[in-house]
């Protein structure tokens, strides 16, 4: 299916858009960014020239993807959510050549007015709470609320709150699917599909 684009949106030429996506009003899409199947872009996104986005992602409105930015598959960013690709900007200093890569790995939500400091990866099906700020590596379905974030517990790739400890030796069930986590340490793995 074709991508629809509203006329207000600007998607410069060179820029690579997948099949169905939906781009939604005073949205632009640089000429270097490379986009897959089924995205959506909110009211006044912009996206980078050096930017990777994959298949089925959906960024809310007022969301700005900068150069260093890679999403993968099924990434949700809330409105007004923020990343940045420079640790330590000036005004007077240009550091154009000092960007921080950014990666927000398959599944992972980042909630409304989040704010993703640059060099970090947000672990598959992370999931960040509203107004969290994203300082430091997110493991896998970690859920990490407060400003710095700090981890409060662990949810399925659905989205649902997991019955785990932070830390030790468990497993639990997803309330929705019936999916199977298991929790070695600090790391949580989903042992069926």
């Amino acid at each position: 299916m074709a991508s629809t684009i509203h006329p207000s949106a600007i998607v410069d030429d060179g820029a690579q858009l997948g099949e169905d996506c939906r781009v939604w009003h005073f949205v632009h899409i640089s000429a270097g960014a490379r986009i897959g199947q089924r995205c959506s872009f909110g009211q006044n996104v912009y996206v980078g020239n050096d930017v990777v986005i994959g298949d089925n992602v959906k960024i809310q409105n007022n969301v700005s993807v900068y150069d260093a930015v890679h999403l993968e598959d099924d990434v949700f960013c809330g409105p007004s959510m923020v990343f940045t690709n420079v640790y330590n900007p000036r005004s007077a200093v240009t550091r154009k050549d000092e960007y921080r890569r950014t990666l927000v790995s398959k599944g992972a939500t980042l909630g409304a007015n989040s704010t993703v400091v640059c060099g970090v990866t947000v672990g598959r099906y992370a999931f960040i709470g509203a107004g969290a700020l994203i300082n430091r590596d997110v493991p896998d379905f970690a859920l990490m609320l407060g400003v710095p974030a700090r981890q409060a517990g662990w949810m399925s790739r659905h989205g649902e709150r997991l019955a785990l400890p932070l830390v030790g030796e468990a497993e639990a069930l997803c309330p929705h699917t019936g999916d199977r986590y298991v929790l070695q340490g600090r790391r949580v793995s989903l042992l069926t599909d």
